[in-house]
Order: C-alpha cells, then sequence, then structure tokens
C-alpha cells in the first residue's frame, strides 16, 4: 500500500501530497460505486413502513422520471434519503450535503428541505406542525420543493407500484456524480 512519510501534515513533501492527490482523485472517482452501495443498504434500513427504503428511493425516481423530470431531479429523487441511516434528524441535509457539487443550485435546496416540506403529509398524525415549511413560502424553489414532495417522495410507499429497479437508475446516478464537482455551468446555470 502507498502511503505517506510523515505524521504531521506540516512535514509533507510535494511528492507526499501528489501521491494524496493521485488517491483522491482515484477516491473520487468510484464515489458513484460507493453510492450504490448506500442505497443497496437502505433495504436493511428504518422498518415499518410497506416498501423498504431502497424501494421508497427507486420509487421516489421512478414518480420523478415518469413526471419528466430531468436528470438532475431523478438522481436527487433516487439520493433524497441516503442519510436516513446516519443522519436520522437531518438526512435531508445530509443528501443535500453529498449532491450538492453536482447539480444545480434548486435540486440542492430542494433536497436540503424535503424534510420540513415532507412534514406537510404527515404532520397532523404525529403532532407536529404540518405547516412548518411556510417560513419558506416567499422561496423561489418553494413550488418546486413542493412538488417534489407532493408527487413522488409521500406518494412512493406503495408497494404495488411499477417501479424501475436500481440498474436502471445507475447509468444516471453515474452521470451526475462523475460531473466535475462544483462546476459553475451546472450549479448555476443561467448565470
Amino acid at each position: 500500500m502507498q502511503q505517506v512519510n510523515f505524521i504531521r501534515m506540516d512535514e509533507g513533501t510535494a511528492e507526499d501530497y501528489a501521491l494524496l492527490n493521485k488517491l483522491e482523485d482515484e477516491f473520487v472517482t468510484a464515489l458513484p460505486t460507493r453510492l450504490i452501495a448506500a442505497l443497496e443498504n437502505l433495504k436493511t434500513s428504518l422498518a415499518g413502513y410497506k416498501v423498504n427504503r431502497l424501494e421508497h428511493s427507486l420509487q421516489s425516481a421512478t414518480r420523478a422520471e415518469a413526471d419528466g423530470a430531468d436528470i438532475e431531479l431523478i438522481v436527487a429523487a433516487l439520493i433524497h434519503d441516503l442519510g436516513d441511516d446516519l443522519a436520522p434528524m437531518n438526512h435531508s441535509q445530509l443528501a443535500a450535503t453529498i449532491i450538492r457539487p453536482y447539480v444545480r443550485a434548486e435540486v440542492t435546496w430542494i433536497i436540503e428541505h424535503h424534510g420540513i416540506f415532507q412534514m406537510y403529509y404527515y404532520g397532523d398524525a404525529m403532532g407536529v406542525d404540518k405547516n412548518a415549511r411556510d417560513i419558506y413560502r416567499d422561496h423561489q424553489w418553494f413550488d418546486s420543493c413542493e412538488r417534489f414532495c407532493r408527487d413522488w417522495d409521500q406518494m412512493a410507499f406503495d408497494p404495488d407500484y411499477p417501479t424501475k429497479p436500481l440498474a436502471y437508475f445507475e447509468p444516471m446516478l453515474r452521470e451526475v456524480f462523475s460531473r466535475p464537482p462544483f462546476d459553475a455551468n451546472i450549479l448555476n446555470p443561467a448565470a
């Protein structure tokens, strides 16, 4: 195994950091493969629903595609609950952080806020404010997030819905997560 010679970062040489950059580039290139594995792990995530979390994610993405969503929104629908295992109280923010370098700002905002928007559909039953999303009522992407939750996320718990498999979405996921990170033309296409 290749490794650096230093035990403190301030002692690293140009050769050490060249090695680390090479290894990091390889690691970043493998991100789509790790995301697919993380999606597969959703099969054994939070229980109690009629479908597992992977099926929910696949169904959300299938619904987004059926509604004519673009590739960024389809992939966002696919990964929107990846944070459930490691950040159950802020899963939306974790998923947004994962996708942020690769999609337009609107998509990131939708994923970051879908948790609070989703409460609209169950808040009353849980004893929480279903209208908590209203603090964003004047935000430019309020309607986009509302649609994401109304039409794709909250609808995606149906075991009989004809859901496409992960293999179907894998090329889309690989395309989005193989983009150059933080490309200004992608993040802010109208700018």
